[in-house]
């Protein structure tokens, strides 16, 4: 059974109550209400979050289909123009292009109706395949576990930390944020309103090293016994000399304090930016060490196909996506969510 058919299989039942609970009630009262679980409360984020997406790819692959009876190069080449315009990327797509051919010629698939379920098998084998999904936050053992956010200016890194912040002292996690990033005018005070508004604790200042800045949250944190911290750093990245240089000195400073930390260093992304996001992962990725990333915005493009691009193009798991505006619209990325809020109208 292929993997589409899996999927298909084990989210049925879901699909049925999400159905039936969309037609009674409109989707703020679902995520609202204590009577639905997590888990269709994850499911029915998702679907909203990846409504543009899949409007676009999902008419567009049906469309296809129904241009073209007979699987021939002018298929391909339209398939293809297909899975860029989802900013799948260019060499993810010639990847994938060569398996579906092979995939055509070997099981003798010529009639493209039977084609979009093997299309989903085949995009979704190349992020799952040959390897474990690392996609859990990684905590400590002992002490506090310790998260280091990086990223461009512009790409929701603090509203990101306030609404992880959020989702974890929601689980019972004691909770400290820290504003490494001391020289953007406002980032102190407003990373400040979400520990405030999360019950979190806080460290900060103003105008001064980060570095020490960092060093003395580390230290109020390990005294209050702290299950979490958040260090906020720059979004600078015209000089990557510059911020490799701090970025190396704020990890010094934090391994010194809590061994083997940082434990993750989440590089946060805009969705809306599309190929822009995957040149800053691969920038990223040069000057320090990316444990995961933050996919923001989602919902606020038609081109969710950046997620294949991302893991093909740098190997760096996406660990959460911003699917709305909302504080609880941050979810950790479940690979089968994503493939049933991007394909649903298939299955």
């Amino acid at each position: 059974m292929g993997f589409f058919q899996n999927i298909k299989s084990k989210l049925f039942n879901k699909k049925e109550e999400e159905k039936e609970l969309l037609e009674k009630n409109n989707i703020n009262e679902i995520e609202e209400s204590e009577e639905v679980s997590e888990e269709i409360k994850k499911t029915v984020t998702y679907d909203k979050g990846l409504e543009k997406t899949r409007k676009e790819f999902v008419s567009s692959l049906t469309l296809l289909g129904k241009k073209f009876g007979k699987v021939n190069d002018e298929y391909f080449d339209e398939l293809e123009s297909i899975l860029i315009k989802a900013d799948i990327g260019v060499s993810t797509v010639e990847k994938f292009l060569e398996r579906l051919k092979n995939r055509c010629k070997h099981e003798n698939i010529t009639d493209s109706s039977f084609l979009n379920e093997v299309i989903v098998d085949e995009l979704f084998s190349i992020y799952v395949e040959g390897e474990e999904l690392t996609d859990k936050i990684k905590f400590a053992d002992e002490g506090p576990t310790v998260i280091l956010m990086v990223g461009v200016n512009g790409v929701g890194k603090t509203t990101t930390i306030g609404k992880l912040a959020n989702k974890y002292h929601k689980m019972g996690k004691k909770i400290m944020l820290i504003a490494g990033d001391t020289f953007r005018a406002g980032a102190v005070e407003q990373l400040h309103e979400w520990a405030i508004n999360t019950d979190s604790l806080f460290y900060g200042k103003e105008n001064t090293d980060p570095a020490g800045v960092i060093y003395d949250g580390l230290e109020l944190a390990k005294k209050e016994n702290v299950d979490m911290v958040f260090i906020d750093t720059a979004g600078r990245l015209q000089n990557k000399v510059n911020l490799m240089n701090e970025l190396e000195k704020v990890n010094k400073v934090i391994g010194k304090l809590v061994p083997n930390a940082p434990h993750e260093t989440l590089l946060i992304i805009d969705a809306t930016t599309g190929q822009n996001g995957i040149s800053q992962a691969k920038s990223f990725k040069e000057i320090t060490n990316i444990t995961g990333i933050v996919l923001t915005k989602l919902d606020g493009t038609a081109k969710g196909g950046i997620i294949l691009a991302i893991k093909e193009e740098v190997n760096i798991p996406v660990k959460f996506i911003g699917l709305g505006e909302g504080i609880n619209d941050l979810q950790a990325f479940d690979i089968e969510e994503y493939i049933y809020g991007l394909f649903k109208d298939m299955i």
